[in-house]
């Protein structure tokens, strides 16, 4: 057997009844019965409930574990009875017999809970990050990002778009706000500009012959906080295309994006914003700029 998981916290199912699994992840919930004790199991990808009895030699010890550690358990896949099925867990059919817990690393008390809906202040939840990240909200965020970055680069390829990548350490161009400067090493009293969005490296590829371009691209910019993008950089979707008429190009751009943002979740603001415009990007050109926070 694997010494640290032979399944994830999320892919246990009823048809995985009666056998031995190992699972390691962090404890995200403990709940005391008495007789039993509950211990929920996070990692990536889910959460399993995991039972063990007062009577099991282990029992003191993962009593003993605090939120947030990470621990490795074996045990028995056993089928929850109907009126403890949780059908808002992809694991709620079954749960964990506690066999073999090993603790790998025991977790102080914590500044802010992983487990909960509180709200902290954003100097907490910055200075606390990694703890931050593991909270459901957040989490789900960053892999709802990585999603909406890898449907674009999809979506982008599968209409004959090439992406490239452009110089972060390049000359200052004008633009919109100030620059951050990096100093020179082999230039002294010399410096290099971080992009505020790559406008020069655009035209070029576009006078260089390339027909269609795309770039996820990293926008370095001095300037207050916007209400759609955080301070100091964020990131551009940019495209550019040659030859194509500007009606033409919108109609694509439009066609592109009403199935693009239908793909993934929405509120029900968006939802009727969306369903009522006639159209997203005006024909004013043949280039677009869309900033991913």
């Amino acid at each position: 057997m694997h010494p640290y998981k032979t399944h994830t916290c999320g892919a246990l199912r009823k048809s995985d009844v009666g056998q031995n699994v190992r699972l390691s992840g962090w404890v995200h919930r403990k709940r005391d019965h008495g007789n039993l004790l509950f211990i929920d199991l996070r990692d990536h990808y889910g959460l399993t409930q995991c039972v063990i009895n007062s009577d099991n030699n282990l029992f003191a010890t993962a009593d003993s574990v605090s939120l947030e550690s990470v621990v490795t358990i074996t045990g028995e896949v056993v089928e929850r009875t109907d009126k403890t099925v949780n059908a808002n867990l992809k694991t709620g059919e079954v749960e964990l017999r506690i066999e073999g817990l090993h603790i790998e690393s025991m977790a102080a008390p914590l500044p802010l809970q992983v487990n909960g809906g509180d709200d902290y202040p954003e100097e907490t939840r910055l200075k606390y990050r990694f703890l931050d990240l593991r909270r459901e909200k957040t989490h789900q965020n960053i892999v709802l990002r990585n999603q909406i970055i890898s449907s674009l680069r999809q979506r982008m390829q599968s209409h004959g778009f090439m992406e490239f990548q452009t110089p972060i350490l390049t000359a200052s161009s004008p633009e919109g706000a100030r620059d951050f400067l990096v100093p020179s090493r082999l230039h002294p009293g010399k410096f290099y500009a971080l992009p505020q969005a790559p406008q020069q490296y655009k035209q070029m590829l576009m006078m260089s012959g390339f027909d269609r371009y795309f770039q996820i691209a990293p926008c370095f910019r001095d300037e207050d906080a916007r209400a759609d993008r955080s301070p100091g950089n964020f990131t551009n979707l940019t495209l550019r295309c040659r030859l194509l008429h500007k009606m033409k190009f919108s109609k694509f751009l439009n066609r592109l994006l009403v199935v693009f943002l239908k793909s993934f979740p929405m509120d029900a603001a968006c939802q009727k914003r969306l369903s009522s415009a006639s159209h997203i990007m005006k024909p004013c050109c043949t280039m677009v700029q869309i900033s991913l926070i």
